[in-house]
């Protein structure tokens, strides 16, 4: 592999909510509040008491939080396991951090749960960066914050 893209890779940190510390949690809580309420503009409540039974991906690169998701187990949003929450910082983009953020989700999960369907609710833009890595629409488009989304599905591989 190339030493310069090594370079850029994130420094992945995976922890059940317990797991946060007060610093971990608050660059996460910043980090999507920066970019799903003041970026997209989009009043919402992001603290849906989903964290506490999820598990939780950072990627920091010189002490900052530039890629976060979230591990959603089934049941809880859907019948099968999810991604969410899924962000990479203003900062962080063009270096390919959502690609790694989204491998490394997607192992993550496998990890706990085996190789079962993934389903994430995904922004309608970004479908086929979704299809990249198997995912595939399962829902009609519906509104989300104003934001038109869609859910899709990642079979069992």
């Amino acid at each position: 592999m190339d030493n310069t893209f090594m370079d850029y890779q994130l420094d992945w940190r995976f922890q059940t909510f317990e797991e946060l510390t007060n610093t971990a949690l608050y660059d996460i809580l910043r980090l999507r509040s920066e970019v799903f309420v003041l970026e997209q503009r989009c009043c919402f409540l992001d603290m849906d008491n989903k964290d506490q039974q999820c598990h939780h991906l950072s990627g920091y690169r010189h002490g900052k939080l530039l890629a976060f998701a979230r591990i959603v187990p089934p049941g809880l949003s859907y019948e099968y396991p999810a991604i969410g929450r899924i962000v990479v910082s203003a900062q962080g983009r063009g270096a390919g951090y959502g690609v790694e953020l989204l491998n490394m989700s997607i192992q993550k999960l496998e990890e706990l749960y085996g190789k079962v369907p993934i389903r994430i609710g995904a922004q309608l833009y970004l479908k086929r960066f979704y299809e990249s890595f198997g995912f595939r629409q399962s829902s009609e488009i519906y509104l989300e914050d104003e934001i038109e989304h869609i859910e899709m599905t990642r079979q069992n591989r």
